[in-house]
C-alpha cells in the first residue's frame, strides 16, 4: 500500500504542475452544471413571428395582440404577402406567420365561419412541436372566446412549411455538417502546430526561407481541403441514407463554408499558441466544443434559451453556419436572405485572424 501512496503522490504532484489540465477538471463541470441547468430549455418561447393581416381592423389587431400576449410568439414584424412570408422564414428573420383572413371582422359578426392560418417553419421539428401544440392551443381559445361574444365561429388551420413531416433527420443532419467541422478544424489545427513544436521541427521550419505566412497558410491548406470532403461526404450520405433535401444552391454553401472553415482554424492556431502539448490542446478544442453544441441552435431551440445564453451564441461561429446550411439545404435560401449571417462570420473571423496572429507571431519570436 506504501508504494501505491508514493505513485498516487506523486502523479498528484504532477497534476499540480499541469495547470491547464487542473483548469479545464475544474471549470468543466462548472461550465457543464451552467449550461444545462440555466442556458438549456426546451419549453420554447418569444418565436419571432410575422404578422400577415389582410382585414387590418380592430378585431384583427386584437387577435395579434392575443397572441402575443402569451409569450409564446413575439411580432416583429407586418407582411404584405406570402411571398414576404417566405423571404422573412428563409433568412430567419421570423420562425412563424399569423395569417388573418380579408372580413375577418366582418364574417365573426355576421356569424359565418372564418379561419385564420399559423405557418410555422418546419426546419426545427422541436420548434414546430412547441408551437403549434402550445402557442396555436392558445390562440384557438382566444378565437373561441372571440366567436361566443360576436357570433362567428373561428378555426386556426397551422401550416408547417420546409419540413412538413417533421423528420428529425432533415434537421439533424445539416447541423451536422458545421458541428463536424468545428470538431476537425479546432483540433485538429491546434494539435498540428504543437505536434511540430514537440518534435522540435517547427523551429527547423521558422530558420528556413519559408516565411511566417506561407507557414502558417500551408499548414491550414489541407485542412480546408479537409474540410470540404467531410461537408461532401454528410450531404452525399444525408441524401442517399436519410432522404435530406439539398433544395439550394450548392455553390453557394460551399462558398460560405469557406469563412467558417477559416474561422475555426483560426481558432485552432490561437489554441496551439496557448497550449503546451497535444493532451492540452485535446482539452482545450473539447472544452470549446461543448459550448457549440449547446448554444448553437444545433440540439435545443435557440428561441428557448435565455438572452444572456442566446448573447453568447451568438459569438459562436457554428451558430451562424447553422442558419446557413439549414437555410441553403432545407429552405432554398438565397445569398441576399444571407447576407447578414454572413456579414457577422466575417467579424468573427476578422477577430480570430487578429488574434491567432498577434500570438503566432509572439510564439515564433
Amino acid at each position: 500500500m506504501s508504494r501505491i501512496a508514493v505513485v498516487a503522490w506523486k502523479e498528484l504532484r504532477q497534476l499540480r504542475r499541469d495547470r491547464m489540465t487542473l483548469a479545464m477538471m475544474t471549470m468543466l463541470p462548472v461550465m457543464q452544471l451552467l449550461l444545462f441547468g440555466y442556458a438549456i430549455n426546451t419549453d420554447v418561447r418569444h418565436i419571432p413571428t410575422v404578422i400577415y393581416d389582410q382585414d387590418r381592423t380592430a378585431a384583427s389587431r386584437d387577435l395579434y395582440r392575443s397572441l402575443e400576449a402569451t409569450r409564446f410568439y413575439d411580432v416583429v414584424g407586418h407582411v404584405d404577402g406570402y411571398h414576404d412570408i417566405e423571404h422573412a422564414l428563409r433568412s430567419g428573420t421570423a420562425r412563424a406567420a399569423l395569417v388573418i383572413p380579408a372580413r375577418y371582422s366582418s364574417n365573426i359578426v355576421r356569424g359565418k365561419p372564418v379561419q385564420v392560418q399559423l405557418v410555422v417553419d418546419g426546419s426545427d421539428p422541436q420548434t414546430v412541436a412547441s408551437a403549434t401544440n402550445t402557442a396555436a392551443s392558445l390562440v384557438a381559445a382566444r378565437a373561441a372566446q372571440l366567436a361566443v361574444q360576436r357570433g362567428g365561429v373561428v378555426s386556426v388551420e397551422p401550416a408547417t412549411w420546409y419540413n412538413p413531416d417533421l423528420r428529425t433527420a432533415v434537421f439533424i443532419v445539416p447541423g451536422l455538417v458545421g458541428v463536424i467541422l468545428t470538431m476537425t478544424m479546432v483540433m485538429l489545427t491546434a494539435m498540428a502546430i504543437v505536434r511540430e513544436r514537440e518534435r522540435g521541427t517547427l523551429e527547423q521550419l521558422i530558420v528556413s526561407p519559408v516565411k511566417s505566412i506561407e507557414l502558417v497558410v500551408g499548414k491550414i491548406v489541407p485542412y480546408v481541403a479537409m474540410g470540404y470532403v467531410q461537408m461532401t461526404l454528410i450531404l452525399v450520405a444525408g441524401r442517399v441514407i436519410f432522404g435530406v433535401p439539398l433544395v439550394g444552391s450548392a455553390p453557394l454553401l460551399y462558398l460560405l463554408a469557406f469563412v467558417f472553415i477559416a474561422a475555426n482554424l483560426a481558432l485552432g492556431l490561437t489554441f496551439s499558441t496557448i497550449a503546451k502539448t497535444q493532451q492540452q490542446a485535446m482539452q482545450m478544442s473539447f472544452f470549446f466544443i461543448l459550448p457549440n453544441i449547446l448554444l448553437s441552435g444545433f440540439m435545443f431551440p435557440f428561441e428557448a434559451m435565455p438572452r444572456l445564453a442566446q448573447l453568447l451564441g451568438e459569438a459562436l461561429p457554428l451558430t451562424h453556419f447553422l442558419r446557413i446550411v439549414r437555410g441553403i439545404a432545407l429552405k432554398g435560401a438565397t445569398f441576399a436572405d444571407l447576407r447578414g449571417e454572413l456579414v457577422t462570420l466575417l467579424v468573427i473571423l476578422g477577430v480570430l485572424i487578429a488574434v491567432s496572429s498577434l500570438r503566432f507571431r509572439k510564439k515564433l519570436g
